[in-house]
C-alpha cells in the first residue's frame, strides 16, 4: 500500500529541562522544576503531525540498537511509523534541551550516530512508490539522497530552517530540487529579499518563512505575498519544534486541497497551540479540532506582493 506523504528525517531521543534563564549560571547541581523524555527530531514531528491531521505518512529514518532506540521504537510503533523505513545503526541521535520561564529553548543534539549512515536510496524508492509528496528534512543523513530522489518524479519539500541566506552550501541540494521551502527567520538579515532571491535563483513553486512572534509569511511564484499573525497561547511553554509544526502542518492541509492562505493560518495556529504544552512535539491537534480552532480566527488573507 502507498502512502501520499513520505518523510526523511532524524528521530532522536530528548530529555527537556525547565532553566530559570540564560545564560546558565554554574552550580555543581541544580533541581529541575521539571524533566521530561520525550521522541522528537525533525522527521518524527513532521510525520506525527500530519497522521494526527489524518494523512497516510511513511516515515524514513535510523534509530540505534541501544537504549534510546528501544524508547525511539516504541515510540514511532505507539504512532503508526515503525515500517520499513526505519533501519537498524549502531547507535541513536539524541539530546537535551534546555527550556527558560520564557518558552526560549537551547537544544543540545547528539546526531553524529546518524550523520554519516548511508541510507540506501533503494529502500526510499520503495517507500516513495505511489506518494504524492516527498518531505526531505535537512539532516546530513539525507543530504546524499536528495538529488537521486529527482529521478521518483515527486514533488520535494523541505524546511531548511536556519539558514542564513542564498548561497549556503551545506543546503544547495534542498534548494536546487525542492518544489517547496521553508525556513526560519531568526538568521535572515531581510526575509522577504531572501523570498524573492530563492524563487529568482532556484525557481520553486511555494515559500514560507516562519517569523516567530511575528507569524508567518509565504510567497507564490506569481509574486504573492501571504501574512498570517501569531497565535499565541495563554502561557507560553516551550517554542522548540514551532518551525516543524508550522511547516507539518502547512503541507498536510494544501495537500487536503486547502488555499495556500488558509494552510498558512492553519499552520500558525497549530504551532501556537502546541507551544503553550511542556513537550510540543508530543501532543497535536486532529484534523477536526484544528478545523474548531481556525473557526475562532478571522481568514487569512493575501497581503501584498513580495517582487516590489
Amino acid at each position: 500500500m502507498s502512502a501520499e506523504i513520505v518523510v526523511v528525517g532524524v528521530a532522536s531521543c530528548y530529555t527537556t529541562i525547565r532553566v530559570d534563564a540564560f545564560p546558565l549560571q554554574y552550580e555543581p547541581t541544580s533541581p529541575a522544576d521539571w524533566a521530561d523524555v520525550s521522541v522528537s527530531g525533525a522527521g518524527v514531528h513532521i510525520a506525527k503531525v500530519q497522521r494526527r491531521l489524518g494523512r497516510d505518512v511513511r516515515l524514513c529514518s535510523v534509530v540505534g540498537r541501544d537504549v534510546a532506540g528501544a524508547v525511539i521504537r516504541s515510540e514511532l510503533d505507539r504512532e503508526g511509523l515503525l515500517g520499513a523505513g526505519v533501519l537498524a545503526s549502531e547507535a541513536s541521535s539524541s539530546g537535551v534541551v534546555l527550556i527558560d520561564r520564557e518558552g526560549r529553548r537551547m537544544g543540545l543534539p547528539h546526531l553524529a550516530p546518524v550523520n554519516s549512515f548511508p541510507y540506501p536510496f533503494d529502500v526510499l524508492r520503495k517507500q516513495a512508490d505511489g506518494a504524492r509528496l516527498l518531505v526531505m528534512t535537512n539532516a546530513r543523513f539525507v543530504r546524499p539522497l536528495v538529488e537521486p530522489a529527482m529521478a521518483l518524479d515527486i514533488p520535494i519539500a523541505v524546511d531548511v530552517h536556519l539558514i542564513n541566506g542564498l548561497d549556503s552550501e551545506y543546503d544547495r541540494p534542498w534548494l536546487e530540487q525542492a518544489k517547496i521551502v521553508f525556513c526560519s527567520h531568526e538568521r535572515l538579515p531581510d526575509p522577504r529579499a531572501w523570498m524573492a532571491g530563492v524563487f529568482a535563483r532556484y525557481g520553486c513553486e511555494i515559500v514560507g518563512i516562519g517569523l516567530g512572534a511575528g507569524g508567518a509569511m509565504l510567497g507564490l511564484p506569481d509574486g504573492t505575498l501571504i501574512r498570517v499573525a501569531a497565535a499565541p497561547p495563554p502561557h507560553l511553554i516551550n517554542t522548540s519544534g514551532a518551525g516543524d509544526a508550522l511547516f507539518a502542518t502547512f503541507l498536510a492541509e494544501w495537500l487536503r486541497g486547502a488555499d495556500p492562505a488558509a494552510a498558512l493560518q492553519s499552520g500558525v495556529l497549530h504551532a501556537g497551540w502546541k507551544i503553550g504544552h511542556r513537550l510540543p512535539s508530543a501532543v497535536a491537534l486532529s484534523a477536526g479540532q484544528l478545523a474548531e480552532l481556525r473557526q475562532t480566527r478571522p481568514p487569512a488573507t493575501r497581503v501584498g506582493r513580495w517582487d516590489r
